[in-house]
């Protein structure tokens, strides 16, 4: 006689928060958020940043000794643009992401892997697919906003330390290092 089959194990739950960016639904893992705040909540703490190329990423908000770049999503997805009004500071990555809201929080029991018609990039955005509500989500993997690249980009485009530009009479070091070249010549 045959073995039995094996039964499946219980389906593993994961909590989940379902978010919208531009009247499209995402999924990330609540753990993976280490935090939610309001954009109104973040004034003041930003600064505005460029990096050539890069145009997902405007602001910058410095924790402690850690930079956090903030993503909004709509460029970074593509979409139609947004203002959003939430920011999830994402768990172990250097990324903030600029959401319009939340829809809810809820448990996920399956993840698909990603079909093959996601190729290039999107492969690394997102952790794979579930059903919520008779509807297929997105859930987006946190580390795939921002790559190395990306990231060295933004490190080299940072705004001087505040404690620089108070060293230099409210003058950047670029513009002090400009302005000493043209006394030089």
């Amino acid at each position: 006689m045959p073995p039995a089959p094996a039964k499946p194990g219980p389906a593993r739950e994961e909590q989940i928060i379902l978010f919208r960016i531009s009247g499209q639904h995402f999924a990330v893992s609540s753990a993976s958020v280490q935090e939610v705040r309001s954009v109104d909540s973040m004034s003041g703490l930003t600064a505005e940043i460029t990096a050539p190329g890069l145009r997902k990423v405007r602001h910058v908000v410095q924790r402690g000794d850690r930079s956090l770049f903030i993503v909004n999503g709509a460029a970074h997805f593509g979409l139609a643009p947004s203002p959003g009004a939430l920011i999830f500071v994402l768990r172990k990555t250097r990324t903030a992401l600029l959401v319009d809201g939340i829809e809810k929080m809820t448990s996920m029991t399956r993840l698909q892997a990603l079909p093959l018609s996601f190729c290039h990039e999107e492969r690394r955005w997102y952790r794979g697919l579930t059903a919520l509500d008779q509807t297929v989500v997105p859930v987006v993997q946190p580390e795939g906003f921002l790559s190395a690249d990306e990231l060295a980009l933004l490190d080299a485009a940072m705004p001087p330390p505040p404690e620089r530009v108070a060293e230099n009479g409210g003058q950047n070091a670029v513009e002090n290092d400009v302005e000493g070249m043209e006394s030089a010549t």
